[in-house]
């Protein structure tokens, strides 16, 4: 499948834009014997006498991520320095069409029927302009990938481009290949296209929400950076390999950076994430591991209204963070009237993601789009992060074609020239996720107007009824005479009406309030359900803005 090439939304000063499985330890390639710091390992010292001695230690191979670390310390002692985009007549003037015209040749493949993964790469043109330096580490060293025309085949709408012109043309990008769904045909499992962005699919999913190496200034007033994947280094793999390891050079005008990947396939794919950023100088807000997705509209009544036969349109529908407490919070995300950021603060954070929840079909009628199978991407920090918090910016959008939702961790450690700074994480691509969370969570939020029928004129000007359902955990086996309660506050604003009843005929357990809001302040609400105490559900969090 060839991704969606959306468009990103921008900020500026006013609006712009109108686990699953337990971490394992993973060894460099590029360094067998030493492990990166995925999990802690401990070694006896000494040796009784008599035992026998270890063999001679191998050379290490010329290259590996010691080496990537090295380029971009030594890059960021200068001026950035962009990737060249110029770009011959007739690829630079491509239409759309003409561009997906362009198709890789699947025998043209790199390791093609030498290994479980393959890879393709993407030709420049169109959007895609700048080029990135391809490379692949064996045990001899890094060699280039030269580009060649006869790789690609150009379809009716273009000529391809002559030898000369093509000599250093290079590519914009590439996608891995993997026997994902059937081992009679290599899937595409990953993609990584355009600045830093790429995308990674588990079992039977669809192309949706978008990783990036690096965020920065985001929703700031003096605009935001889009640091770019400059150089890949793809690690060949052995013939039965299911872990493909790349290496990648990240720059821009305000840092470097050197990145792992190691990507392990399957029903949930995981993406093993090891970065050193080296800043050229003050950052004011570095986002780390973020994510991006797009949000049109859901099934919250109070949003934005669009003449659409589809119920939903949307790649994500909510953020869901667990702090470093073991609080799990689910936010539902919206398509805002105007600009709106938030930022949760927190300390070592145990993870956080932009996940999508509702997976009917019928909830979205979209046969082409499929976006009842677009992946949820959920980050886990592998360490300590320290203090910080989870920011999530919503930016109003007219048209599916824009990501306008984007979460990402921003450090409080300030950044400054020549200190670097290291994050590691794992990144799962999923569609179900029994265990997160492990109690109730919700699975619904809608509002409307409170003031209908014997209602009419009880509530202040503003006011708002909202609805959240929850299921999952131990609510699914409570009957509905269990003095279930719902702990409900709002900041800015005041909660009357508050009911909590069980759904006989969903079996979801509604709770209902009424929310009024102090004049010209939006409202945020946190609700969750206890019983005796205890707690049986995530928090809701929302914002609400009259």
């Amino acid at each position: 499948m060839r991704p969606n090439l959306r468009q990103p939304a921008v900020i500026a000063f006013v609006l712009l834009a109108p686990l699953l499985l337990s971490p394992a330890v993973v060894t460099d390639p590029g360094r067998p014997g030493k492990a990166l710091p995925t999990a802690q390992v401990h070694f006896a010292t000494g040796a009784a006498a008599g035992d026998p001695q270890p063999p001679p230690a191998q050379q290490p191979p010329p290259f590996g991520f010691a080496e990537v670390k090295k380029l971009a310390q030594e890059r960021a002692q200068h001026d950035y320095r962009p990737m060249p985009d110029s770009l011959p007549a007739v690829l630079a003037n491509l239409t759309y069409d003409q561009y997906r015209d362009i198709r890789y040749r699947p025998q043209s493949a790199l390791w093609h029927g030498q290994a479980l993964f393959e890879v393709q790469f993407f030709h420049r043109g169109y959007r895609t302009r700048q080029r990135v330096n391809m490379f692949e580490v064996d045990a001899t060293g890094a060699s280039p990938i030269a580009y060649n025309p006869q790789f690609f085949t150009f379809g009716h709408l273009l000529k391809p481009p002559t030898p000369k012109a093509s000599a250093n043309l290079g590519y914009a990008g590439f996608r891995v290949h993997f026997p994902l769904q059937s081992p009679a045909y290599k899937d595409e499992l990953a993609a990584f296209l355009g600045a830093s962005y790429f995308r990674v699919l588990g079992r039977n999913q669809h192309y949706g929400a978008s990783i990036r190496g690096l965020a920065i200034d985001t929703a700031a007033p003096n605009g935001e950076e889009f640091p770019m994947f400059t150089d890949f280094w793809l690690v060949r793999p052995q013939p039965a390999d299911r872990a493909l390891v790349i290496y990648a050079l990240l720059d821009s005008r305000g840092v470097t950076g050197a990145y792992m990947f190691v990507i392990r396939p399957g029903a949930v794919t995981q993406t093993e994430v090891h970065t050193e950023i080296y800043p050229r100088h003050g950052i004011g807000k570095l986002g780390v591991a973020p994510l991006t997705s797009m949000f049109l509209y859901g099934e919250d009544g109070s949003g934005r209204h669009f003449d659409d036969y589809r119920p939903q349109v949307h790649d994500s529908d909510g953020l869901m963070t667990q702090t470093g407490q073991g609080e799990w919070i689910w936010r539902p995300v919206n398509n805002p009237r105007e600009l709106r950021v938030n930022r949760f603060m927190d300390e070592n954070p145990r993870g956080f993601g932009l996940i999508q929840r509702e997976r009917e079909f019928a909830h979205y009628q979209d046969i082409e789009s499929l976006y009842h199978a677009r992946p949820s991407y959920w980050v886990q920090p592998l360490g300590n992060w320290g203090k910080g918090g989870v920011e999530l910016v919503e930016i109003p959008s007219d048209e599916e074609i824009h990501d306008n939702i984007v979460a990402y961790w921003v450090p409080e450690q300030a950044v400054t020239a020549g200190k670097p700074l290291s994050f590691d994480y794992m990144v799962s691509a999923y569609a179900q996720a029994v265990q997160r969370p492990p109690g109730g969570h919700v699975v619904a939020t809608r509002s409307g107007n409170p003031d209908v029928g014997d209602n009419k004129g009880r509530f202040g000007g503003g006011a708002r009824r909202m609805v959240v359902e929850f299921a999952g955990g131990d609510l699914d086996g409570l009957d509905g005479s269990q003095p279930v309660k719902a702990q409900v506050n709002a900041d800015n604003g005041q909660i009357d009406a508050l009911t909590v009843q069980r759904i006989a005929e969903s079996g979801v357990w509604r709770v209902a309030f009424v929310v009024t809001p102090k004049p010209k302040k939006p409202v945020d609400l946190h609700c969750y359900l206890t019983l005796y105490g205890e707690a049986l559900t995530e928090t809701w969090v929302y914002q609400w803005t009259p």
